[in-house]
């Protein structure tokens, strides 16, 4: 990862944003959202393409056929998303009640939402099992406890890397833990004010490996260097958007 060239690459961003047409700005904002929340779904088995997705949250529209759960899983996420956002222009650090209520928001009308889970979990195909118990309360206690030493000894790229990989190793909720980590993800880099980024789901594949390594043998680099590709992509396309 080259962070001197991504920060300066964040430089040029924010200082020259303010010449992008705002209703250019809005559209890229707009499609942003919608590949966002389309892709962090589909990465965790919902089957709404990207075309019915739209229908779903820009025309409020039902699609035939679908499950109403994942009908409310992308306009949850819709909403979560647009809730970090707030949380962040209102300069709110992360903390635990954030996170419970993004998980909430995410939860809400398919589940009773931001509560712990109490029971035992398994992540099909990984090699690590997350927290049982007592140690499960213990790690995100923990978690939480980190967030503030850690922003100060990683690098922004590392901070955002750390905070969802942790997150999503300790498992703390019986479901839409990767939803939720993803969330806490783009907090930390708009925090830092970064582009939040989105994972596509035909890169799943490396995106779990990347979390495998984290949680297996405590390696944050392939998992860091994916998020920073993928941070530069975003700059770069606003960058030219800023050039035009």
């Amino acid at each position: 990862m080259e962070l001197n060239r991504l920060l300066q690459k964040k430089n040029i961003y924010n200082r020259g944003k303010a010449k992008i047409d705002s209703v250019t700005l809005s559209s890229y904002e707009k499609d942003f959202e919608l590949t966002y929340t389309h892709n962090s779904t589909a990465i965790e088995g919902n089957t709404l393409t990207l075309m019915e997705t739209k229908v779903v949250l820009e025309d409020g529209i039902s699609v035939g056929g679908k499950a109403l759960r994942e009908i409310y899983e992308v306009v949850n996420h819709k909403k979560a998303y647009r809730y970090i956002r707030s949380c962040i222009n209102d300069r709110k650090t992360l903390d635990e009640s954030i996170v419970k209520e993004i998980h909430a928001i995410l939860t809400e009308n398919i589940m009773i939402g931001g509560i712990y889970r109490n029971q035992e979990v398994r992540i099909s195909g990984a090699g690590h099992t997350p927290p049982a118990g007592n140690a499960m309360y213990v790690q995100i206690k923990n978690f939480y406890a980190d967030l503030e030493w850690k922003k100060k000894v990683l690098n922004p790229i590392e901070y955002a890397a750390w905070t969802h990989a942790e997150f999503v190793r300790i498992h703390p909720f019986i479901d839409g833990n990767g939803r939720t980590s993803r969330l806490l993800m783009n907090y930390q880099l708009m925090a830092n004010d970064f582009l939040p980024i989105s994972i596509a789901k035909e890169n799943r594949l490396n995106y779990y490996s990347a979390l495998e390594e984290y949680a297996v043998n405590e390696n944050l680099v392939p998992f860091t260097d994916l998020i920073a590709d993928l941070e530069e992509k975003q700059l770069d396309s606003y960058i030219r958007l800023i050039n035009q």
